[in-house]
């Protein structure tokens, strides 16, 4: 007998909005890691939000529906708010019940940007990776250092001279402007968008770009990101951003460091030497103008250790924490702008990253 096609209305719903979710959904073990990462972190979103007033949207539910938009890789929050009205697994990770209604877009942005802050995305993150079955997934020996670049939102055209010389742009809403045969530099221009953007390029015969830099760093034995940090960009900003990590780091052991051919600098070697650190970094050989090849500042005590060849197939894998970020995650460009809010983003988005991870392997055998 054909079945027809229509759909009769009712008035109650029986069945709970916990049964619609599979009990191997991977989502069930990624809201109990951040609820434990949240109930850590209790004491301190007290401390930010006074003991009167109307109440607002609790913190957990604003970072709980954060992390949905970087898991979905949803543009907006706009997008995000339409999504959870109509999905009951948003819903349920969230904490919102079937009747609940949603919040308005605007209002859930104004309170996410009040409360992701850099202090709370690293405390975040550092709650996250000190839960006791996470912890020992960690290698406390063993990590690998890198940098990426993050497209800031900004156009080139906005990239003026900081004494408001220049010919204006052309009448419009996106005027046209030559700057042709002009000596643009970040000593003496700047964003007028997003004065915190510099403008780099990563590599010759590769154009410039107003840009941050963000920094990883992975430890070696499951790959899951531990810190991390956006700064300006400059040439140095990748070795900086390691050896300040490296003096905040409170335990005194002797650990390995691996790096990409950009961290093969004497002073930066030096550097490391002197914070018990062994450096792991590729050799760079490029060969320079007259055909010698470039110094490097390892030496054979170093690489001739098993050890720095298992330490330099390792440290790629960091690059699978930038692929994520940027691809699924949505930060090849920025949507935000000034480097705290960039901060804060890219952090919470580690915490993203391992939490994505961590289910697979909590469940591997030990």
């Amino acid at each position: 007998m054909r079945g027809t096609d229509q759909r009769s209305g009712s008035l109650f719903s029986y069945v709970d909005i916990e049964a619609r979710v599979p009990a191997g959904h991977p989502l069930r073990r990624i809201r109990d890691l951040t609820n434990s990462a949240l109930t850590r972190l209790d004491q301190k979103f007290a401390g930010l939000y006074a003991t009167e007033g109307r109440p607002s949207i609790p913190p957990e539910r604003l970072l709980r529906a954060s992390l949905l938009q970087l898991f979905y890789s949803i543009r907006s929050e706009r997008q995000l708010m339409e999504r959870m009205d109509f999905d009951l697994l948003f819903r349920w990770f969230v904490g919102l019940g079937i009747d609940d209604p949603v919040w308005d877009h605007s209002v859930f942005s104004k309170n996410r940007d009040r409360l992701l802050t850099t202090a709370i995305a690293r405390e975040f993150l550092a709650a996250l990776l000190a839960a006791p079955k996470v912890k020992r997934l960690l290698s406390h020996e063993h990590f690998s250092v890198d940098g990426t670049l993050l497209k800031a939102w900004a156009s080139m055209k906005s990239f003026r001279p900081k004494d408001g010389s220049g010919p204006p742009p052309e009448g419009g809403r996106n005027g046209e402007q030559d700057f042709r045969g002009e000596k643009r530099s970040n000593e003496t221009h700047e964003s007028t968008t997003d004065p915190d953007a510099r403008l780099y390029r990563k590599a010759r015969g590769q154009e410039s770009r107003l840009c941050y830099m963000a920094h990883a760093i992975m430890e070696n034995r499951n790959g899951l990101a531990i810190h991390g940090a956006v700064t300006q960009a400059t040439g140095t900003a990748e070795r900086d951003a390691a050896l300040t990590w490296l003096d905040e780091r409170r335990s005194r052991r002797r650990i390995t460091l691996g790096g990409d051919k950009a961290y093969d600098v004497f002073a930066f070697v030096k550097a490391l030497k002197a914070r018990t650190v062994t450096p792991h970094i590729a050799i760079d050989g490029n060969i320079r103008r007259g055909g010698i090849p470039r110094k490097t500042a390892l030496d054979r005590r170093t690489t001739r250790h098993p050890g720095y060849g298992i330490s330099q197939c390792i440290r790629k894998r960091i690059e699978e924490i930038f692929g994520w970020i940027k691809s699924t995650g949505g930060l090849a460009q920025l949507k935000l702008r000034g480097l705290e809010k960039a901060n804060a983003a890219y952090l919470f988005a580690l915490a993203a990253y391992d939490l994505i991870r961590l289910p697979k392997l909590l469940e591997a055998p030990s």
